[in-house]
């Protein structure tokens, strides 16, 4: 039960008006405290049903993308195993995921309607939906390439969410470019790799070569802002989800070390 605001409601009534004051205060306050109540009860229940939208939504159209080139490949059953895995989503959390990805896959899943669903209930909060649409491109990438029909079934989910087609690429562009960073940051550095993951680390960070120290920056704040995990989880994702947004904040904060450490060495 929440009472300081009838505490201070009887207090600062006593203070400017007396006993009359005080109870007018005691009034205001228990009105208050009721409205804050009432309000952080139905957020707890908003932000609730939006993660388990978000959960559902993730592993629904992550089934329906990979049954969209007919045949649901090892890697794709292995990278929805290893999402749950990061999640560590077990028992009933884990067979609702997975129940999830098979109603994906039937012919008629609703796509965009399941979609619509899902922007509804985390309030079209970009990015959220930014994040949900980074998942499903992890998913894709579980065999190293998009073909036409994954392309194709990304754009409809790009649309529904709100993504232009112009975003969509860019999107997947950095995330061709963070895949190459891994396996040329676990290589033995020459020359030309060097070159290779400095030119991926700028497209991780959606910037140009030529861009400006401190475009390049603001484009590094503007990123960890977007996918900082606290503030993710606060408006929606599932706190199952943290890692793979730590995962993504940590791949950025590489990203600019490297750009920023170039740049210095280039003064």
């Amino acid at each position: 039960m929440r009472i300081w605001g009838k505490v201070l409601g009887v207090f600062f009534g006593f203070m400017f008006g007396g006993p009359f004051g005080a109870l007018l205060g005691l009034w205001l306050g228990h009105r208050f405290d009721k409205a804050v109540g009432g309000n952080f009860a139905f957020s707890a229940a908003s932000s609730q049903a939006a993660q388990q939208a978000f959960l559902f939504s993730t592993f629904a159209v992550l089934g329906h993308i990979a049954k969209s080139k007919g045949v649901v490949t090892q890697q794709e059953i292995q990278v929805a195993n290893f999402l749950m895995d990061q999640m560590r989503l077990q028992g009933e959390a884990r067979r609702q995921a997975q129940d999830a990805f098979r109603q994906g896959k039937d012919a008629d899943f609703p796509l965009e309607d399941q979609i619509s669903q899902f922007v509804s209930a985390v309030n079209g909060r970009r990015d959220l939906l930014q994040m949900f649409m980074e998942i499903q491109l992890q998913g894709v990438f579980a065999d190293g390439v998009i073909d036409d029909s994954e392309h194709a079934l990304l754009k409809r989910v790009a649309k529904a969410l709100g993504f232009s087609e112009a975003e969509l690429q860019a999107m997947i562009s950095r995330w061709e470019a963070e895949l190459k960073f891994h396996r040329h940051g676990g290589q033995r550095q020459s020359a030309q790799s060097s070159a290779k993951q400095l030119e991926e680390a700028y497209q991780i960070l959606g910037v140009n070569q030529q861009d400006s120290y401190q475009q390049i920056k603001r484009a590094y704040r503007k990123l960890m802002s977007q996918h900082h995990p606290d503030k993710l989880v606060a408006k929606g994702l599932p706190p199952e989800m943290m890692e793979l947004a730590k995962q993504r904040t940590q791949d950025i904060q590489q990203a600019y070390e490297l750009v920023k450490q170039q740049r210095k060495s280039a003064n």
